[in-house]
């Protein structure tokens, strides 16, 4: 969320509506399509605030002309909006601020909207992790590679991570080959996740149908819904057992590799 937000204090619309777009779709369901219509809605106004009109009908036709599909009307008169010198004109415009002040109060209604989109549950806050869990998993990984060597040594010279570990080899590494990992086959088959939650075709929303040129103005969402419930991240309830074999020391191996290993 964080991420988002400062994209979007920075206007860079191309880049909210990618990260967006990983998470959810205009027309999954009416949250869905009301945060991205505040986006282009916003995007379309500040090219028409800068006087620059060939982008201003760009973004009319690109971006903002699939909701003239739920309202036609609507879009006639955003399209009007190019008419005007200044479009604070238009009264239902007469109080939009600066840029900096738009984003922010369009930014306050894309919370709200997105805590609201039950696409987004459980993806707003990270799971509590230890600051050592990345040490541990690579622990973990490091002693199940060394119990797979014939004769494993007390103490294993291992200078890399990017390569599986063999005793016996330069560096104490081996070219990886999955196809031929041991233990493949005994790993636990682990079950489909739950569905997030049953959305039934996408309708639009009263709200948007109806929505006045006023609601070119980012307002408290009017939508009804029920009220989410914190719920806590998903957290994957798969423990990796505890080898009793050679403990081996991560401190030189990380510290020693000039690269950052991203879990």
């Amino acid at each position: 969320m964080k991420y988002f937000e400062d994209e979007v204090h920075s206007g860079n619309w191309d880049e909210v509506e990618r990260y967006l777009s990983g998470f959810t779709k205009v027309d999954d369901n009416r949250y869905s399509m009301k945060i991205f219509f505040e986006i282009r809605k916003q995007k379309y106004l500040e090219a028409l605030d800068k006087h620059d009109r060939s982008k201003g009908v760009e973004i009319l036709v690109k971006d903002l002309k699939v909701f003239a599909t739920f309202n036609e009307e609507l879009f006639k008169e955003i399209t009007q909006l190019l008419t005007l010198e200044n479009f604070r004109e238009n009264e239902q415009l007469s109080k939009y601020g600066d840029t900096k002040s738009a984003r922010a109060i369009m930014l306050v209604e894309l919370k709200k909207l997105i805590e609201e989109n039950p696409l987004f549950r459980d993806k707003l806050q990270f799971p509590n992790l230890k600051n050592s869990r990345l040490r541990t998993l690579i622990n973990q990984s490091l002693n199940w590679q060394h119990q797979l060597c014939k004769n494993p040594r007390p103490n294993p010279d291992i200078k890399t991570l990017f390569v599986d570990h063999t005793c016996g080899q330069p560096n104490g590494a081996r070219a990886p080959s999955p196809a031929n990992m041991p233990l493949l086959g005994s790993l636990p088959k682990v079950g489909g996740f739950p569905p997030l939650g049953a959305h039934g075709p996408f309708q639009p929303t009263p709200a948007l149908v109806s929505m006045p040129l006023a609601g070119w103005m980012s307002n408290p969402t009017t939508v009804a819904h029920a009220s989410v419930s914190g719920g806590g991240a998903i957290g994957l309830g798969v423990g990796a057992p505890s080898m009793p074999g050679i403990p081996i020391l991560l401190h030189s191996v990380i510290s020693s590799s000039s690269y950052l290993v991203v879990l």
